[in-house]
């Protein structure tokens, strides 16, 4: 069988390693525009503050490890054109200009996503920078070597990390969001206050309720954002507005979502049963909700990687869907969260509740202690857990993987009250911090 990959970050590296160890003997040709595969762009903000060294660390695999299992790797060759009916791809080498055409079999679609590059006055500005791959990564660390005075723009997770990474670097750093604060889609203010804090103590201005209108050159040559509240002058500027789906080869062709993703079943399979789609060009199951949302992240990708690896040869692995866990570092405070704030719930639809509890993560007589921060979100018809946030100066990464084992089993705060966990003091207290937080969450639901 001949299976042609177009794209190789996350899901195109995972579907060519899955496809190529449990089949051998396949055909694997992957096409991919950039000169490099499977760089962790998560990891960009440690790069830029100096935590991790060398970015060519980053890379998790390389045409030449493809290529000793069986893949042909074709770098810096764009498929231009897709014609699905007659299973061809017209490809153009970047380099040499030379078009060809390819023929397939099985179509695995991880073409991935791109920063939202919205259609401002000045936005193709040369100080206007975006922060997504390997070449990104490693211009954004050369001109912030003599940069002052950095504007990011957006307060997701990858605006706050690069916030972090610069003010630790002494850089007057400005956020600028068009939310009243940070992480809104992710933690409730409670939770984002603490991270206000900590930016203001860090010197990071902060310009929430902004929305940029354009850009322009001052007479230093640096660029100006210009907002509806104010200008902001920097040697750089970066957009962290958020991606959308890589999908326009396939326009016409397949079935595509509202949001411009490619449609999936529990098998990665397109709507042309020979064409399977991973990572952030299609969809996600969201548990929570039961229904379909884009959430562009790096562990849905490899997860719908192996998925489609494995489906190319009949359909025996089905998508467990997602919780969107995910966590961040910023200063001394670790957050993680899974599933949906008690706003977002309730925007959803539910009937929801929430509850918020704060306690040492082990006994006292510990010689050494941190505060835990919690809050978990419930349908109030069922009990049933639809999120949970954590935060601490202790590394809480972990409670937000047990709850999201929680939400896809469509477990209750009643389960998360009294479900088995240990009990030693170098860790917890007999009752670990989750089930003291799920006792809460019962004793208000019961009241």
């Amino acid at each position: 069988m001949k299976v042609a990959i177009i794209g190789c970050t996350h899901a195109g590296t995972i579907t060519a390693n899955q496809v190529l160890t449990n089949h051998p003997g396949t055909e694997v040709t992957i096409y991919e525009k950039n000169n490099n595969i499977s760089f962790l762009s998560c990891g960009i903000a440690t790069y830029l503050g100096g935590v991790t060294k060398n970015i060519d660390d980053m890379f998790y695999s390389s045409p030449k490890t493809l290529g000793e299992l069986g893949a042909t790797v074709k770098l810096e060759h764009e498929v231009t054109s897709v014609n699905l009916k007659k299973k061809s791809l017209t490809v153009k080498d970047l380099n040499s200009g030379d078009v060809t055409e390819d023929h397939y079999d099985k179509l695995v679609v991880t073409t991935g996503s791109w920063p939202i590059i919205p259609d401002l006055p000045g936005i193709h500005n040369p100080n206007v920078y975006l922060c997504k791959n390997y070449d990104h990564a490693k211009k954004l660390f050369e001109v912030a070597k003599d940069a002052k005075n950095v504007v990011v723009i957006g307060g997701g997770y990858i605006g706050v990390e690069l916030v972090e990474a610069y003010s630790k670097q002494n850089k007057n750093v400005t956020l600028i969001d068009g939310n009243d604060r940070l992480l809104s889609k992710y933690y409730d203010q409670k939770y984002t206050d603490i991270v206000t804090k900590d930016f203001e103590k860090h010197n990071v201005k902060l310009a929430f309720d902004e929305l940029v209108a354009g850009f322009e050159e001052n007479d230093d040559g640096n660029v100006v954002v210009k907002t509806n509240h104010g200008n902001y002058s920097a040697d750089m500027a970066i957009l962290c507005i958020g991606f959308r789906p890589n999908t326009s080869l396939f326009k016409g062709q397949l079935e595509f979502n509202a949001d411009g993703s490619i449609k999936t079943n529990a098998y990665m399979q397109t709507s042309n049963p020979d064409v399977y789609g991973a990572g952030d060009a299609v969809a996600v199951h969201y548990n929570p909700t039961n229904k379909e949302a884009y959430i562009p992240l790096a562990t849905n990708a490899v997860r719908q990687g192996v998925i489609a690896g494995t489906n190319l040869f009949g359909n025996t692995m089905m998508y467990m869907g997602t919780q969107s866990t995910s966590g961040l570092q910023l200063y001394d405070h670790s957050m993680s969260s899974t599933g949906m704030t008690l706003e977002s719930a309730k925007v959803a639809g539910f009937d929801a509740d929430a509850v918020t509890f704060e306690d040492n993560y082990r006994p006292e007589f510990m010689p050494t202690n941190a505060k835990v921060i919690g809050t978990v979100v419930w349908d109030r018809s069922n009990n049933q857990i639809l999120g949970a946030q954590f935060m601490s100066t202790y590394d809480i990464s972990m409670y937000a993987n047990a709850v999201s084992v929680m939400i896809q089993n469509r477990n209750t705060i009643n389960f998360m009250a009294m479900v088995d966990m240990l009990f030693q003091p170098n860790f917890d207290r007999p009752f670990n911090f989750i089930n003291l937080l799920g006792q809460h969450a019962l004793t208000k639901a019961t009241k």
